[in-house]
């Protein structure tokens, strides 16, 4: 069940993308539609993302988010959330990232799944996902906020459907490192150590995910199969962080250590 009438949904949309143009945060959804409901906000993301796609930019892959318990437990929900990847938020290893494109910077670390076969729920578990991936590779997500993260006058925090309609916070990623089958490690182990400016920040292993990273990608081919949506061969699915995000600063440098699998670096602009 929804509450927002289609105007409502494209006001919203609107003024997302006004907020990541002008680099200045938007008031929360939640406070202005108090009875927002989860679907609501999946409307207005979708809305967000469709004009973006009339602007010229390209779906490849989607994310994941909210995966662990306590974040799930943080936010009230009992399901993880997801959004969607487009062409302009790649950026590679070689290049400096502009601060300036960003309101509030965080990175955090996971494992990208490259897909070699569509894969479509309902259905569809962690053995479907192994399958149908070509390849695993070390990431780095950049998330933002174009959504207050604290109301700037009640002092309220963003409710999950405020991160949802947000495109579930994304806004970059980088891949790096060395690019593994998905059944020659076991991923469960795979563990990652992220450091700021040369000092570690934090540390995790992909069980993290859900107890295992591909179950996040299962949950997605399942959660999106009743909308007629399937995860296409040759898209990159963000599994999920395993660690908290860390605030990122112009000029910051951040080196993301995956052990036998390589890492993951990443400069922003000064």
């Amino acid at each position: 069940m929804t509450g927002l009438s289609d105007a409502q949904v494209q006001d919203a949309a609107r003024r997302l993308h006004a907020a990541e143009q002008s680099r200045t945060p938007m008031r929360q959804l939640s406070g202005q539609y108090p009875g927002l409901t989860i679907a609501d906000a999946y409307r207005v993301q979708d809305a967000w993302v469709s004009h973006k796609l009339t602007q010229g930019r390209r779906v490849i892959g989607h994310k994941i988010g909210l995966t662990s318990r306590a974040m799930q437990q943080a936010v009230n929900i009992d399901e993880p959330d997801y959004g969607t990847l487009l062409d302009d938020m790649v950026f590679s290893e070689l290049q400096l990232i502009p601060s300036g494109r960003f309101i509030v910077p965080r990175v955090e670390v996971e494992l990208a799944f490259i897909l070699g076969k569509d894969l479509r729920g309902p259905n569809v578990t962690v053995m479907d996902v192994l399958d149908a991936t070509r390849w695993v590779v070390p990431a780095a997500e950049i998330i933002d906020a174009r959504i207050e993260r604290v109301d700037r006058e009640s002092g309220a925090t963003r409710k999950v459907t405020d991160t949802i309609s947000d495109n579930a916070a994304n806004a970059g990623i980088v891949l790096g490192g060395r690019p593994v089958r998905p059944t020659d490690v076991d991923l469960r182990w795979v563990g990652a150590l992220l450091f700021r400016n040369g000092v570690i920040e934090e540390t995790g292993v992909a069980a993290g995910v859900l107890n295992h990273p591909a179950e996040g990608v299962a949950w997605l081919a399942n959660r999106l199969a009743p909308h007629g949506v399937t995860l296409r061969a040759g898209e990159t699915v963000l599994a999920g962080s395993f660690v908290r995000p860390v605030d990122a600063a112009p000029g910051d440098l951040f080196h993301a250590d995956y052990g036998p699998l390589g890492s993951v670096t990443l400069r922003f602009s000064r």
